[in-house]
């Protein structure tokens, strides 16, 4: 599980990166709702960095490690979805929710079928009332998270389309879709699983570097691979 076309890079050639900014005169600007740095010259960006959930930017432009982070991981798929909370980059809590909302000739939810064709038959209504029951488990669960810790971000891996049984149900969820706190998670996934919450646990503590056509000689001038980073690095 990796964020697609990316590298890992070192903190400390991450620190490279920043001071060959400032002595070129870049644009280095902080994303909150991603977590990144965006690095542009003149206008054209050259490279961006997503950051450590373990790691803050300031507002002097400097990378430090966060003193006390919260948050918490939700990955969804068609009857499956695992939610967990983290601190200081560990796991310490989860629960994974099944349910039955996959039409099985299709093989699409009954939701996302109900979209295309508008009809509700016994077993149709069955599926839809198991999607509604397995949304509100979830965001029973992220109320807690949110109610019992100071969660300095969610993380979402869902589907659009899954949005408005997130969002729009009532009670109306604490954690809102606008939210800054909100970061939708770039790492593909596909079981929504323990598993993946613990690989994200090791993932989301790593610099990981995308890089424009325009920055490729830029930016791979300014250091050698590292080959202990990740053996595909470069």
């Amino acid at each position: 599980m990796k964020i697609p076309q990316t590298q890992l890079i070192s903190k400390e050639q991450v620190h490279l990166l920043l001071h060959c900014g400032e002595r070129e005169n870049w644009n280095i600007h902080y994303l909150p709702e991603k977590h990144q740095l965006v690095i542009e010259s003149d206008k054209i960006w050259l490279c961006k960095v997503y950051l450590p959930w373990t790691s803050t930017w300031s507002v002097t432009g400097l990378l430090e490690p966060a003193d006390d982070v919260h948050y918490c991981l939700t990955l969804i798929r068609a009857g499956q979805a695992a939610a967990g909370y983290f601190h200081q980059g560990k796991l310490l809590d989860h629960k994974v929710f099944r349910s039955y909302m996959v039409r099985q000739k299709q093989g699409k939810s009954q939701f996302k079928y109900l979209k295309t064709k508008g009809k509700s038959r016994a077993g149709s209504r069955i599926r839809l009332e198991e999607t509604s029951h397995f949304f509100k488990e979830i965001l029973h669960r992220l109320q807690i998270y949110n109610s019992q810790y100071p969660l300095n971000f969610w993380g979402l891996g869902c589907s659009k389309t899954w949005w408005p049984l997130l969002f729009d149900q009532e009670p109306t969820p604490l954690l809102e879709s606008k939210t800054m706190r909100l970061i939708e998670l770039p790492y593909p996934f596909k079981k929504a699983s323990f598993e993946e919450l613990k690989i994200l646990e090791y993932r989301l503590a790593q610099f990981h570097l995308l890089i424009s056509a325009s920055g490729q000689e830029i930016i791979h001038s300014l250091f050698e691979p590292n080959p202990e980073e990740d053996e595909d690095f470069w």
